[in-house]
């Protein structure tokens, strides 16, 4: 009996421009059950936004992100824990510079593409997105073991939300 080859597909997308972005997004919505996302820091508020509101249709979403780019001007990273969203840190001086998101163990998005609106507007980067099923097992395993040494970030602040609930007293 042969065994069924797996029919693999795989986009490359490139920047300045909102390709990149659009596929995060794109991504982000078709997302059903599942995010896993590993990434140096996201202070894109599209980004940010898309993942909020994947947040609120009950997708389960876990963050790793570098404990020193989370209080970068701008960083969303407070912002997304302080929503609910499960996010860990690493606890080094080096740096957590992965940039890649496991979307319902089925598809893969990785690349040197910073989650940022700079890397929109005027960086030459990029995002390869794949369903190779191979692939997609070794990144679920690279971002488990990180998962699993990382720290869990507590804000111990308020969301957007909540500063402008108390704005308005």
């Amino acid at each position: 009996m042969q065994q069924k080859q797996q029919k693999i597909t795989s986009h490359a997308f490139f920047s300045p421009g909102d390709d990149c972005l659009e596929a995060i997004i794109t991504a982000i919505d078709e997302a059903e059950k599942l995010m896993k996302i590993c990434v140096f820091t996201i202070s894109d508020d599209r980004i940010t936004d898309a993942i909020i509101e994947a947040h609120r249709r009950g997708i389960q979403i876990k963050i790793i992100t570098d404990n020193n780019k989370l209080h970068d001007t701008g960083s969303d990273i407070r912002e997304l824990a302080a929503k609910g969203l499960d996010v860990r840190i690493d606890k080094t001086r080096s740096h957590m510079h992965h940039k890649f998101a496991i979307f319902d163990d089925t598809r893969v998005l990785t690349g040197s593409y910073n989650w940022t609106r700079s890397a929109a507007m005027y960086n030459h980067e990029n995002i390869l997105v794949t369903d190779n099923l191979s692939i997609v097992q070794d990144y679920n395993h690279e971002f488990d073991r990180l998962w699993n040494g990382m720290m869990k970030y507590n804000p111990g602040g308020k969301s957007r939300d909540e500063y402008r609930q108390d704005d308005e007293y």
